[in-house]
């Protein structure tokens, strides 16, 4: 949110009421200030430069706040307080103004002839405090005019805390005195700073033309590093390295970015600012962020880099707000949508604008608006027009102009606008001089016209013709108003073909008859499959949500008349709660009040035993949804009453039109904060709560069925047709944002590691020597510090019996390195990171039959990891102060049973097992591709769900967790001494323990994506001040395992690669192996293999033992499930 939005559009309303004569200009102020807070004080000299245009002016007009006495310190210009008034009468737009009731006063300057300057002097006191502001619901949010107490300091421009001049732009020199321990933060660039005994001074020079002053000050803990040629900063209330070093990074990412895709960032640094309030402000060259707000951690890949941008749009290019904000919605398009779009999800994202356009404004037309009339959000529909056309309209021009006009135009517009004042008109011209086309037709409809299209398709037949086919079909605009003219996107499914036939076609009438050829039969027709013309969504075309009850202009809630009185009681008081909040008609009833449930509005059910439950459970018949005993069962996952509190979507069964919501706890503690916190999930079918607060755990959303902008197109010739499988081709994002790791680096990696030099890191061999000193190498350069077994060496060597080929003892040799952490309550903690650097050599251990003598280069498995690993330690080891010490181990002989991380567990002595507060395992990574990562071992403490719940979101990248134990990594032997410990996973592979596990193999981009889950679960661990919830059993004192894992070695290949996030019984496929026995009987990803031979299939678990137990050439009967029939199959298991 742009801060300047809450009082810059109404400045100017107040001065129209001003008689005055000030031209529009640029005035300098030269401000030296004192602030005390403990006295809410201010004094101020401000020296003023006025434009050179203003010496022909007799006379000038100022408003500053009330009650800070201004006086003259010039000869020969006179200073008269002409009136005052309440600012709250003339603002009423303004949040700020209208909650503080703050006061102005207006005073009139005469200058003698000539005269250009102004000295004024003022003081006074400033305080007032921040207080709720709100529509509707719980999207109140809290804002304060100005204020100066021992929390904190904020001042703005709707503070008045220095004299304003009639539609001015500034420029200022700022010299701050403030308490000792106390430090500030404005725009531009801080020239100085002076540390007394008793006091502080800041110098900030803005000398780029502003449309206010900013001074926010308190006790911060400054951070700081280049980002470029910018300086990145933080400034926190309290000290917390890790968190000012993830936005510093965060920060840089960014800058760079936006640089690419839009020209050099205006202003010399950018700071993150902990507010003493919860904000979400936007300030040139700086954001104020609330405390709570920081701390969450998809703020930085959501709502910072939305303030980051700002500083080009908003802040750097400046809106005219009596013409429209047009800021705000290009901000939200190039970051917030950008953001989805780097990640794959801008469909859902522009189908979610949509939706909430659809829920708040189409059922509230009356409240419905013009682009021209937007100046700040301020409910769900300001929102909702605001940000979300205004986003549209953005994204219907670049369609209209395609990605590389849209950049130029993009350029364009900055360059020109840079510090100055530009409309929507202005955004026309300048997209329009890069088409031949002319825009202005599109932005007459867009930003000037209020509504929205609303589309219908039908009667679409494919007649034979010729060779070919003709597609007919009739495309209608149903909206009452008049026909908009659209570019609309549609796509045909054709039979055979793997992907859909996309364009557009020109809709400029209330009717259009669609006709195309098609050398194949077409079989289905979308109009606008992705989202991409902003209209009114028929309420089928989008999930069940949240939004359509909040958003509804009529609601009941039913409450169960048989639950307990306190829960009863406590249903009724969330529902008032909302009641309060809304100009709608919401009307409370209990169930037994009722023989059925009205039609003609939305309605929340209230209650496990509400006693319309049975029909809400018959509505959700379409989806993967289950009444149990015990709660309910929503696409594999059961939320239970006596655990979680429940909020489910659905669609009236008699009108679909509107909304059918259910929510039931039986934790009345939980009531207030689901009553707030829900109307923040606006887009979500379903959601589930645990505790008190509560806190979320389970949300998504229901599929789209039966959505009447997707039809089956009738055959003329009665022919049947089979499923459709074509896709919609992918469209690239934008910009990307810059990765934090180098897939260059990793790759650099990999490859020598899984050179032909290293011969495949066998275990004893001088390739895997060479591959230890090449890690302590790396080690060493990227900052960290030796934990070997002496104080400067990094390896810890020992012997080991082991049955090789020709030899029966070993050296074996571990390498590790450390970030020591900073806080002595520590001491002794750690959280280790592992990846084994051993591979099969030249076929020992686990060699399959006829890969005997041949290189393993062993690149996925497990070159892969150490990239990472060394990656990591390359970006944390010389700036990271964690808290506690952070201990990364390259382990050697895994591939013989895990020798490397059981020497170490039973070794570890300054950094002790016992004192081990988790373990993260780096184990074949290398091949993720468009798979999801999977993480084994979340078994091993309650928070692991919950850690790569955040890191996916945080990252954008997709996470399967799988409970199961398949004993496969180093992170085993870390869980059987009592430590917590996951294994990241890319998926097994036909490559896996082969020759053919080669560097080409390799995706480095799954590399930089498993690089940044690793940073996001590291560094939280780091952070954490208590010890996980462990679900093990065994003590750490004591425990750890003494002897190698002696794991019974499979002798048989099958050829099946199962999915390890399946958690229904026996053991779904991913795929097969090409030529292997599962291959050849006919088995393919999807099928469920139940049964082997008599041996029912539970899991992975009785699958690999199944498998242990087999030799060469058994014949098993393989039974499986496809398409919920049950087959049967018989084959031959192979020699591995």
């Amino acid at each position: 949110m742009n801060h300047r939005l809450f009082w810059r559009f109404l400045q100017i309303s107040f001065f129209v009421l001003i008689v005055s004569s000030t031209a529009f200009g640029q005035i300098n102020h030269d401000l030296t200030v004192k602030l005390d807070p403990d006295s809410h004080q201010i004094e101020v000299v401000d020296k003023i430069t006025l434009p050179s245009d203003s010496s022909e002016t007799a006379q000038l007009h100022f408003t500053i706040h009330q009650g800070l006495k201004p006086e003259i310190l010039d000869k020969d210009i006179i200073l008269r307080q002409t009136s005052g008034a309440e600012a709250s009468q003339f603002f009423s737009d303004n949040p700020s103004l209208q909650q503080g009731n703050i006061r102005m006063e207006l005073f009139e300057i005469k200058l003698p002839p000539g005269s250009s300057q102004i000295t004024l002097k003022y003081s006074g006191e400033i305080y007032h405090p921040v207080r709720e502001y709100g529509e509707e619901y719980a999207r109140s949010f809290s804002v304060s005019p100005g204020i100066i107490f021992p929390e904190g300091i904020f001042l703005s421009g709707s503070t008045f805390w220095y004299p304003h001049f009639v539609d001015e732009l500034v420029t200022f020199n700022l010299d701050v005195e403030l308490p000792a321990g106390w430090s500030s933060v404005s725009q531009g660039t801080r020239k100085n700073y002076e540390i007394g005994v008793d006091s502080r001074h800041d110098v900030w020079v803005a000398d780029t033309p502003q449309e206010e002053i900013y001074l926010i000050s308190s006790e911060f803990t400054e951070y700081s590093q280049a980002a470029g040629v910018v300086e990145a900063m933080a400034f926190l209330r309290n000290p917390d390295s890790p968190l000012a070093q993830k936005y510093l990074d965060t920060t840089a990412q960014y800058l760079e970015m936006y640089r690419k895709l839009l020209g050099p960032y205006p202003y010399s640094k950018f700071a993150l600012v902990e507010n003493f309030w919860e904000t979400g402000y936007g300030m040139p060259s700086f954001t104020l962020l609330g405390p709570r707000v920081i701390r969450f951690p998809f703020i930085l890949h959501s709502s910072y880099p939305h303030e980051i941008l700002h500083n080009w749009w908003g802040n750097g290019v400046y809106t005219d707000y009596e013409k429209g904000n047009w800021a705000e919605g290009l901000t939200t398009y190039l970051a917030d949508h950008l953001i989805k779009e780097q990640r794959g999800a801008a469909v859902e994202y522009r189908r979610s604008v949509l939706q909430k356009y659809t829920n708040y404004v189409t059922a509230n037309k009356d409240k419905d608006f013009p682009l021209t009339k937007f100046r700040s959000r301020h409910s769900a529909v300001t929102e909702a027009v605001g940000y979300g056309k205004t986003m549209m309209l953005f994204h219907m021009v670049r369609q209209q102009l395609g990605d590389q006009a849209f950049v130029k135009a993009l350029h364009r517009f900055y360059r020109k606008y840079k510090f100055k004042v530009a409309s929507f008109d202005d955004v026309e011209t300048v997209f329009d001089n890069v088409t031949d086309e002319s825009l202005g037709p599109l932005f007459e409809q867009w930003v000037k016209r209020t509504g929205s299209p609303s589309l219908r398709v039908h009667q679409a037949v494919a007649k034979p013709k010729g060779d070919g086919y003709v597609l007919s079909a009739i495309i209608e605009q149903t909206q009452e108003a008049g026909s908009y003219r659209l570019k609309l996107p549609i796509a045909v499914h054709m039979e055979g073909v793997a992907n859909a036939f996309q364009t557009s076609i020109d809709v400029n009438a209330k009717q259009y008859n669609l006709e195309l050829n098609f050398p194949m039969r077409p079989l289905q027709l979308d109009i606008d499959p992705e989202f991409d013309v902003f209209r009114t969504l028929d309420h089928n075309e989008s999930p069940p949500a949240l939004s359509q009850v909040f958003g509804a202009e009529q609601v009941l809630v039913v409450l169960p008349s048989s639950a307990s009185e306190s829960v009863r009681l406590g249903y009724q008081k969330l529902a008032k709660g909302w009641q309060k909040g809304r100009a709608v008609n919401m009307e409370i009833k209990l169930d037994n009040e009722l023989d059925e449930l009205p039609t003609d509005r939305a309605v929340w059910l209230f209650g496990w035993e509400n006693r319309f439950r049975s029909l809400f459970d018959n509505a959700l018949s379409d989806y993967d949804y289950a009444k149990k005993e015990s709660g309910v069962s929503i696409e594999d996952t059961e939320m239970k009453r006596d655990k979680h509190s429940v909020v489910i979507m659905g669609r009236h069964p008699s009108n679909s039109a509107h909304a059918l919501a259910w929510l039931a706890t039986d934790n009345v503690s939980a009531m207030p904060g689901l009553g707030r916190k829900l109307p923040h999930y606006n887009k979500y079918s379903y959601l589930g709560f645990t505790g008190d607060e509560p806190t979320n755990v389970f949300k998504g959303q229901w599929p789209v069925v039966n959505s009447p902008m997707s039809i089956a197109i009738s055959q003329e010739d009665g022919e049947e047709v089979g499923p459709i499988t074509a896709k919609l081709t992918p469209r690239s994002a934008l910009a990307q944002l810059p990765p934090v790791f180098s897939e260059a680096r990793m790759l650099k990696d990999i490859e020598y590691l899984a050179s032909d030099e290293l011969a495949g890191r066998g275990l004893g061999t001088e390739g895997l020597d060479k591959a230890a000193d090449y890690i302590a190498r790396q080690f060493s350069d990227a900052g960290l510090q030796a934990c070997g077994d002496g104080p400067d060496d990094y390896f810890q060597v020992w012997t080991e019996k082991v049955a090789m080929p020709d030899r029966d003892v070993v050296t074996v040799k571990n390498v590790i390195g450390i970030i020591p952490g900073k806080n002595p309550e520590f001491d002794g903690q750690s959280v280790v990171i592992g990846a084994h650097y051993d591979s099969h050599g030249l076929g020992w251990p686990d060699c399959l039959a006829g890969n005997e003598g041949k290189i393993h280069p062993g690149a996925d498995d497990n070159a892969s990891g150490i990239s990472v690993l060394l990656e990591f330690a390359r970006l944390a080891g010389k700036k990271w102060q964690p808290e506690r010490t952070i201990v990364f181990v390259a382990f050697s002989a895994e591939e013989a049973g895990k020798l490397g991380s059981l020497h170490y567990i039973r070794k570890a002595e300054k950094y002790p097992i016992s004192k081990t507060m988790a373990m993260v395992n780096i184990d074949t990574v290398g091949q993720l591709g468009n798979d999801a990562l999977t993480i084994f071992g979340n078994y091993s403490a309650r928070e692991w769900v919950h850690i790569f719940r955040g890191a996916g979101y945080v990252t954008g990248v997709p996470i399967k967790q799988s409970a199961l134990d398949t004993g496969n990594g180093d992170e085993k032997s870390f869980i059987d001494a009592g430590v917590p410990a996951v294994h990241l996973f890319s998926g097994a592979r036909d490559n896996y323990h082969r020759p053919t596990d080669t560097v080409d193999r390799i995706d480095t981009a799954g590399l930089v994506k498993t690089a940044a889950v690793l940073k996001e679960t590291v560094e939280y661990l780091a952070a954490r001040l208590e010890p996980l919830a462990s679900t093990l059993t065994a003590a750490k004192e004591g425990s750890a395992p003494q002897k190698k894992q002696s794991h019974k070695k499979r002798r048989v290949v099958l050829g099946t690669v199962p999915s390890y996030d399946f958690t229904g019984k026996g053991v779904r496929l991913d795929g097969v192996t090409t030529d292997s026995p599962a291959d050849k009987v006919g088995l393919q990803e999807g099928d469920i293999i139940v049964r082997i031979g008599e041996t029912v299939i539970e899991d992975l678990e009785t699958f690999s033992d199944v498998l242990k137990s087999l030799q060469a050439g058994n014949e098993i009967t393989i039974a499986y499930m496809r398409g919920g029939t049950e087959h049967i199959v018989s084959t031959k298991v192979v020699e591995r």
